[in-house]
């Protein structure tokens, strides 16, 4: 007899029970929220993230897929406690059933703040915001980039700054939103568009149009609101330019990744703004006083001199000296005369000065005078190169005369001519009969080749022997 009934006796395979499992799972548990602490964190190179979600008494298996941990503001890690939102499901070939991450937050700490501390840790191992990399402000700038939104406030608070402590700076305005998905990349490209328009300036020698200082920042908000500013990819554009960055982001008590990594940072747009006008205003100020004090000193020399006048004119014998007193007293008016000519004089000067320094440290200056430089470097490469290649030519001319003074003088030019040289037997050169005997071996060495002989007959002086 049958264990089961006709319609029993067909079993379900692993895969159709697996996958009715699988179902009755995600129909059940189709939106869920897990409360645990990460352990086992993987990030794939395919980019989806891999971890387990655990407590005192189990754990969970858990995915999250790139397309969703790309909106996730910060990077999960082993032992941090999170609430994870996500729906079950079953991985049939290995039979172990998950959770599809969906979305995921911190517990205990915001969000935005643990991205914003993961980011600083990191940008800052790198050695970006290293003091070294800092670079000074320009001592008078004369044209301020500004990156932020035309309808805030923190562009009025600059230009109402700059218009009431200084009247040389300009104001070059590169627009951007400053919150909002894709307010990062869009300061981004307002940051390099100011550096282009720099380096197109100085490339067309239009150097009343170069940039000097770049003020990125708006005005206060929340951390949502001046997330923008807390981007990488804002930290890297701001270390990357080739103009100083002064940061203004918010209120004095906000702090933002683009104030570490800026050269200066400002408490707040206003404070920016008063930042590149100070000097001019300090120099002002300094140049005022300066004058303020001259004129002083003139009116106290002239009070001075009158009461001597006075105290003169009311003495005994004032009526013996009329005629000197006169004179004095005209002497004095000259004097007068002259030092508030030289007071004007020192004035004029000092005001030449002031204009003479501002000059010498403008842009233009510094790239003409090294235009000046390049100028003479080239000038004299052009003349190294060409008394070398004068010694070099002369080098030569030398060496063809000796080498055609030595080929004068070769045995073999003289063999050339017809004549043969003769040697013993040891190798010795013949130089009269008397070396050799007949019937001893000799080789003469022509032109080209040479011949070895039997001395057959001895001729000539008297033969050895």
């Amino acid at each position: 007899m049958s264990l089961f009934d006709e319609s029993e006796r067909r079993p379900l395979t692993v895969s159709e029970l697996t996958s009715q499992v699988r179902g009755a799972l995600e129909n059940r548990f189709a939106s869920v929220w897990v409360e645990g602490e990460i352990s086992n964190f993987r990030a794939a190179a395919s980019g989806h993230w891999y971890f387990t979600v655990r407590d005192e008494g189990a754990q969970l298996r858990a995915t999250c897929f790139r397309g969703v941990n790309c909106r996730i503001l910060f990077r999960p890690s082993d032992g941090l406690l999170v609430r994870v939102r996500g729906r079950m499901t079953v991985y049939e070939p290995r039979g172990d059933y998950e959770l599809m991450v969906e979305a995921l937050d911190p517990v205990g700490a915001g969000a935005l703040r643990v991205a914003f501390e993961q980011l600083k840790e990191r940008l800052a191992a790198e050695g970006l915001f290293d003091e070294a990399l800092k670079r000074e402000l320009p001592l008078l700038p004369r044209r301020v980039g500004v990156v932020t939104s035309l309808a805030g406030a923190a562009l009025r608070d600059i230009i109402r700054a700059v218009e009431r402590r200084t009247r040389t700076v300009n104001i070059l305005v590169a627009p951007t939103r400053v919150q909002g998905e894709g307010a990062g990349t869009e300061i981004v490209r307002a940051i390099q568009a100011l550096n282009e328009h720099h380096l197109r300036a100085l490339a067309t020698g239009r150097a009343g149009e170069c940039v000097d200082v770049i003020i990125v920042g708006r005005g206060g908000g929340s951390s949502e609101d001046l997330w923008a500013f807390n981007g990488e990819e804002v930290a890297r554009a701001i270390r990357a330019s080739a103009l100083p960055v002064i940061s203004a982001v918010g209120h004095e008590t906000d702090f933002t990744i683009a104030d570490f990594a800026a050269d200066v940072r400002a408490a707040t747009p206003t404070a920016a703004a008063e930042i590149v006008a100070e000097r001019e205003d300090e120099i002002a100020g300094y140049v005022e006083r300066l004058t303020h004090g001259l004129v002083n000193a003139a009116r106290y020399r002239v009070i001075g001199e009158r009461a001597r006048a006075q105290e003169a004119a009311m003495s005994p014998g004032f009526d013996e000296v009329r005629a000197r007193l006169r004179v004095a007293r005209e002497e004095l008016d000259e004097a007068r005369r002259g030092l508030e000519r030289r007071v004007a004089e020192l004035t004029a000067r000092s005001r030449r000065r002031l204009e003479a320094a501002a000059r010498r440290l403008s842009p233009a200056r510094m790239s003409a005078a090294a235009s000046r430089s390049r100028v003479r470097l080239t000038a004299a490469g052009a003349g190294v190169e060409a008394a070398s290649r004068a010694r070099l030519e002369e080098a030569r001319s030398r060496l063809a005369v000796a080498a055609a003074s030595l080929d004068a003088m070769s045995p073999l030019a003289v063999l050339g001519r017809g004549y043969a040289l003769a040697q013993d037997e040891r190798g010795e050169i013949l130089r009269t009969s008397r070396a050799v005997r007949a019937g001893e071996r000799v080789r003469v060495r022509l032109s080209e080749g040479a011949l070895r002989c039997r001395v057959e007959e001895v001729e000539g002086e008297e033969v050895r022997g």
